[in-house]
């Protein structure tokens, strides 16, 4: 963590207006679907910035909950180590723990959960107990065929999830984070062959959760396939 004295005046006031600023945003709960690939890693953090929101990755929630050593953690930790899956009701409980944290006040980015019908039914108790609900779910559409190209040429800034491409968003400096020089790292499973087994499985699991809250009107398709100005133009849209 930088040290306040190593922050600059401009940059302090820009952070404080940025504050004050996300105190009159609206709450928003937002869930990010789509196929790996899609563009969600690349419009997350615009998202987040805009509208004041943190962003929960299921990996990243869980990690740090075993790290945190909270009550589910401890439960998550116990699953794994034997081998077993973590459960819909332990991975509800760390996003509930994790929903309590200071930069959630104006609500979330759900990144990669609900995958299936039961977990987004176990997701919407949790909220309804709290007389909250999930406000818009984003499905990023795009054809399987473009997605190989997309996930073999992409690079991402682990300690962010900021993501570049080789050919749609080269970063700066070859190998570079843009804001950080951190060096970026491509992802084991970004080949076209575990692709096409997780393609699979996306469509045959997750479709029927978009079905699910496409019922109660709250799916907005983005058309992803398109330059990312435009799909940011889309995201905002259907933000408003």
């Amino acid at each position: 963590m930088t040290a306040l004295e190593e922050i600059s005046t401009d940059e302090l006031m820009r952070e404080i207006q940025r504050r004050l600023e996300c105190q009159n945003k609206p709450d928003k709960r937002l869930i990010l679907i789509g196929p790996p690939g899609c563009g969600k890693g690349t419009q997350s953090p615009k998202i987040k910035s805009d509208h004041c929101l943190c962003h929960l990755a299921t990996g990243d929630m869980l990690r740090a909950a075993v790290a945190a050593k909270t009550p589910n953690g401890v439960k998550a930790k116990q699953a794994m180590e034997s081998g077993a899956l973590v459960s819909d009701d332990i991975v509800v409980g760390i996003i509930e723990e994790a929903v309590k944290a200071p930069e959630c006040r104006n609500g979330f980015i759900l990144d990669g959960f609900p995958r299936t019908v039961p977990q987004a039914v176990k997701l919407d108790e949790m909220l309804s107990a709290k007389g909250v609900s999930i406000d818009a779910v984003l499905n990023f559409e795009v054809p399987d065929e473009v997605l190989v190209e997309r996930v073999e040429g992409r690079w991402i800034h682990p300690a962010s999830g900021r993501s570049y491409h080789t050919k749609f968003a080269p970063p700066k400096v070859e190998g570079k984070d843009d804001f950080t020089g951190e060096p970026l790292i491509k992802r084991k499973d970004d080949n076209a062959e575990t692709l096409k087994s997780r393609l699979q499985a996306f469509h045959t699991q997750t479709q029927p959760v978009i079905d699910y809250y496409a019922i109660a009107k709250k799916v907005t398709e983005i058309h992803a396939n398109k330059p990312a100005s435009d799909v940011e133009a889309q995201i905002a849209a259907a933000l408003k």
